[in-house]
C-alpha cells in the first residue's frame, strides 16, 4: 500500500497544546478521524444518490411477497 502526505495549517495555541500532549499518537489518532469521516460521508453520498434515484418509485400494493409467488405459479 502506498501513502501520501496531507498537510494542514493549525493555529499556534492547538500546535502547542498537541506538542504538550506528547503521550497522545497524534498521527494514528487524526489518521482514524479523516478515515471515520471519509467512510461516513461516502456512505451519506451512496445513500442519498439512491434515494434520488428511487424517489419517483411507484409502490406496489401487494408487495414483493405476493409478487414472487405469482411468478412462481405462472404457466
Amino acid at each position: 500500500m502506498t501513502t501520501s502526505v496531507y498537510s494542514i495549517r493549525l493555529e499556534n495555541e492547538i500546535r502547542h497544546m498537541i506538542e504538550e500532549m506528547d503521550d497522545i499518537n497524534w498521527q494514528a489518532e487524526i489518521k482514524q478521524i479523516v478515515e471515520k469521516t471519509i467512510k461516513e460521508r461516502k456512505k451519506q453520498r451512496i445513500l442519498a444518490r439512491e434515494e434520488e434515484r428511487w424517489k419517483d418509485q411507484i409502490p406496489n400494493e401487494k408487495g414483493a411477497a405476493e409478487m414472487i409467488r405469482e411468478d412462481r405459479y405462472a404457466p
